[in-house]
């Protein structure tokens, strides 16, 4: 299992820490996992929705994502999971595009598990289609982890590096690991 300290694009908010972790867990099955720690609880925790439904929007409240890049290839996956239980995944054949709002869903990604816990969010994630469709091995793919995070204080936006000059889950080189 590896883990990466998520860093908040503001560098003075320093009232939440957030640690995600990632493994390999079947041929095609990757775990999620994130810790959060807010001790003066500022944050805002959606309500819980039943049956783990796919709704669009999500990153308009506090949201874990997962981008999923493949090396030398412009295509990638976004995946929205909320801690109400409700999640997405959207498919993108480069940055950004096509620049349809919402973006348009991916049906080759399925949810084996979200769950809000006491600690934050952990979450199973089955890429079997992806990776068939797409003829992939897992030293393929890369992932990205990234939070909006809904606070008292306001919104802030966690990656696992930030190098753009503003908040963008969306680029690639902040995708970290690598499998």
């Amino acid at each position: 299992m590896a883990s990466y300290d998520l860093n908040a694009f503001d560098r003075r908010f320093e009232a939440i820490s957030l640690v995600g972790a990632i493994e390999q867990q079947s041929p095609y099955t990757v775990n999620v996992g994130y810790w959060l720690r807010d001790p003066n609880q500022y944050m805002q925790w959606p309500d819980i929705v039943n049956a783990h439904p796919r709704q669009d929007f999500l990153w308009e409240q506090t949201c874990f994502e997962i981008f999923i890049g493949v090396h030398g290839e412009d295509f990638y996956r976004e995946i929205n999971l909320s801690p109400s239980q409700a999640w997405q995944a959207y498919q993108f054949e480069e940055y950004r595009y096509p620049e349809d709002m919402p973006p348009q869903a991916a049906d080759d990604i399925e949810l084996n598990q979200l769950k809000r816990t006491h600690y934050g969010m952990n979450i199973s994630i089955d890429l079997t289609e992806f990776m068939l469709r797409h003829k992939l091995k897992w030293s393929d793919i890369y992932l990205g982890l990234s939070a909006v995070l809904k606070t008292s204080q306001g919104d802030h936006f966690y990656a696992m590096q930030h190098s753009s000059p503003n908040a963008d889950f969306h680029n690639k080189r902040d995708w970290l690991h690598q499998f």
